[in-house]
């Protein structure tokens, strides 16, 4: 434990948050057990989500927390010795030492932080089709659109890879002779309807739904280069956990884009890291503000999926505490899973509220000094109902406690200092530029080009590098690279020798190739994918 810590109050293994009859401690080795962070507007559940983000990051524990009003930022800056606080600070027997914490700013949007983005192929089907707001039928076909893209090699890494996608599966209208010129996305086409029925209304449905997401911001959270989540979990210098915050102010006004990329961020988190059992401290801790968005009209099969990351992300040495108004509006399953609180008051004017103060009461340890319902709803400004796990993982007796002071600045920083601060991103210049490499849209285009440019070609000509001239000189033997007709057995049969060995090749070059086609996704061409708990990218 270092002087600076012992004045604030820290220790080495725990995090002191706030004072009452008994002190409130927030051990570290139990932090990954998750927690929940509730109380209605204006009683102070800001201050207490920046009192524990400044705790872990002083443990050396890396934060991401999203920030809904603006007040988290401040966070960076240092704190002020204004009365109140060393007041506060005074009784609890702290000695108030103003600090800040490195931070790195976030931004859907690219407006007030780092863009963050994803590829649509990483996002999935299944957490797309809630962000869409799609039907069963219209996630089915999402699903068959996403199975085709995997198949075959079409990487989705943007808005218009997914809306060149849908159209080359919509099946064709009418049927075509024996002798008509096959369309250059038959086996697209093929494949899709392989899986089910692809109606072109389904389809269309699907693409409006684009558009809503579109006008929403989606173009700018669909691309490359896409978020790494390993830029999350760093240190400074001096060994303190990196602060993350996402500004989210006007991600918020479309919330269902904002509760997706946050569900999409905890599914890559619990696919990707390793299991580590029972640390001595988190890897890393989420706040996520506004939690009801969540699970607002989340069908049941999400919120399973939802519960057991929840469940099993603990074991990889991940914290996620939920803030949010009301306990009521985190669903029991997942509740259950919340073993540290922090309940600010609640206001008991409607049936609703009643019924949230009752719940919120319930799920306390109950503690004979205190009347829990009661006092939930007398708590004032800073106050809260605290209970903590400890020893063995056991919750603590719920206490009264009023919340220990930030160190750092209370409240939003001015333009100036967050331009300041994102010049001196430790991932300045990494996500700022947007990149568009080669992928569905660019590979389906070539098909349709493709197509048209050989049938326009003279006799004899040829394309494509070796592999078009390796195709020409085996067509030419067996008489396969006439103008399409009827073909003799020999002809058809050597047509199919031909095909199957060029893509023999062509797969064994694209695994080669990697990442230089199909952007930083191109590597999963020539090989099976396999998606994981919320429908994100498993690379196998």
């Amino acid at each position: 434990m270092t002087a600076q810590d012992s004045k604030l109050g820290d220790t080495g293994d725990k995090i002191f948050v706030g004072k009452g009859d008994e002190q409130a401690w927030l051990t570290l080795a139990l932090a990954n057990r998750h927690g929940l962070v509730t109380g209605a507007t204006g009683t102070g559940k800001t201050v207490s989500l920046q009192v524990m983000a400044e705790g872990f990051a002083r443990a050396g524990v890396p934060v991401f927390a999203s920030d809904i009003k603006g007040d988290l930022s401040g966070i960076s800056e240092v704190g002020e010795a204004k009365d109140f606080i060393v007041k506060r600070a005074t009784e609890m027997g702290l000695t108030f030492q103003p600090d800040q914490f490195s931070t790195v700013f976030w931004d859907v949007f690219g407006e007030h932080g780092h863009p963050v983005r994803a590829t649509v192929t990483e996002m999935g089907p299944l957490l797309l089709a809630r962000m869409l707001d799609l039907n069963d039928v219209q996630e089915g076909v999402l699903n068959v659109a996403f199975r085709v893209a995997d198949d075959n090699g079409l990487t989705l890494i943007d808005m218009k890879d997914l809306r060149a996608l849908l159209d080359a599966i919509v099946p064709d209208a009418g049927k075509k002779g024996a002798d008509a010129e096959e369309s250059p996305l038959a086996a697209i086409k093929k494949a899709a309807q392989g899986f089910g029925n692809v109606t072109k209304a389904t389809v269309g449905t699907i693409q409006r739904q684009l558009l809503v997401l579109e006008n929403q911001g989606g173009t700018k959270f669909f691309g490359e280069p896409a978020l790494s989540l390993k830029d999350f979990m760093k240190t400074d210098r001096d060994g303190r956990g990196m602060v993350n915050i996402l500004v989210a102010d006007k991600l918020l006004q479309s919330p269902r884009l904002y509760a997706t990329f946050l569900l999409w961020m905890l599914s890559e988190l619990f696919e990707e890291l390793p299991e580590a059992g029972d640390l001595p401290k988190p890897k890393l801790v989420f706040f996520f503000d506004e939690a009801h968005l969540l699970f607002n009209d989340a069908p049941k099969a999400l919120l399973d999926k939802i519960e057991q990351v929840v469940r099993l992300i603990r074991s990889k040495g991940v914290g996620v505490y939920f803030v949010t108004q009301n306990p009521i509006d985190v669903p029991d399953r997942v509740l259950g899973q919340l073993g540290n609180r922090v309940q600010h008051a609640l206001r008991a004017f409607t049936p609703r509220d009643q019924k949230a103060v009752a719940a919120a009461a319930q799920t306390f340890r109950p503690n004979p000094k205190l009347d829990t319902a009661k006092v939930i709803t007398e708590l004032g400004k800073g106050e809260a109902l605290v209970s903590f796990l400890e020893g063995n993982g056991t919750p603590t007796m719920v206490e009264r406690v009023m919340i220990r002071p930030p160190s750092a600045r209370i409240g939003p920083i001015t333009p100036e200092e967050r331009k300041a601060i994102m010049d001196a991103s430790p991932v300045k210049g990494k996500y700022d530029t947007a990149v568009d490499e080669e992928s569905a849209y660019e590979m389906i285009q070539k098909r349709i080009a493709g197509t048209a440019a050989t049938a326009d070609a003279p006799a004899g000509a040829s394309g494509g590098g070796i592999l078009g001239q390796i195709g020409s000189i085996v067509g030419t033997i067996f008489g396969t690279n006439v103008k399409r007709g009827r073909l003799s057995a020999g002809q058809v049969i050597a047509r199919d020798v031909t095909r199957s060995v060029t893509n023999q090749v062509i797969g064994g070059m694209a695994a080669n190739l990697g990442k230089s086609v199909g952007g930083q996704l191109g590597g999963t061409i020539g090989r099976t994918l396999v998606r994981g708990a919320l429908g994100g990218l498993l690379r196998r």
